[in-house]
């Protein structure tokens, strides 16, 4: 690859491993809402250009912030389902591993996978996240939408640092292992 532009994944789960409850009810994430805390997003997202996530987390986000927070980025929205492109939003039908690679292959800052589990699993079945940041919410869901689906090659991880909360969030920061 001509530059090392990496595809990170930054997302929050619950300490039993899901990203959302049952009918895509997200509303423990509130339990370490506070004010003024970002938990380093901002920082995050000022590293970034480009963003990918699925259709159904991009329409929660449509229904429940109203506007897409990612406008200003090239976003890709992986879909089945063919829609106009909005601005620089795309919805994108193709191969998902095509389009990772030939966003990796072009120059920029680095790429923001947002989501959903769908995307999240194709990416780690083909080798495709360079790092993952996973922020822990201090609580057990029971069951809904897991973050990591079974059947996936085995993938060893580096530790890149672990920052704690006090809301009793905790952040794990990884990246790919050098085999």
């Amino acid at each position: 690859m001509s530059n090392n532009r990496q595809i990170i994944l930054y997302i929050a789960m619950s300490l039993d491993g899901y990203i959302a409850k049952p009918n895509d009810d997200l509303n423990f994430l509130s339990i370490v809402q506070k004010e003024g805390e970002d938990y380093g997003y901002a920082d995050f997202v000022s590293t970034i250009d480009t963003v990918i996530l699925g259709r159904k987390t991009y329409d929660w986000v449509m229904k429940q912030v109203g506007e897409f927070p990612h406008a200003d980025k090239n976003a890709y929205i992986i879909t089945r389902t063919a829609r106009p492109t909005i601005g620089k939003t795309v919805f994108y039908t193709g191969d998902l591993t095509d389009l990772v690679i030939k966003l990796k292959s072009e120059n920029g800052k680095n790429i923001f996978c947002d989501g959903g589990a769908e995307i999240v699993n194709e990416l780690l079945k083909n080798d495709l996240l360079d790092e993952i940041i996973i922020s822990v919410i201090p609580i057990f869901v029971g069951n809904g939408t897991r973050l990591f689906k079974d059947g996936r090659p085995e993938q060893k991880l580096q530790l890149v640092n672990v920052k704690t909360f006090d809301t009793g969030l905790t952040q794990l920061h990884y990246k790919r292992a050098d085999n």
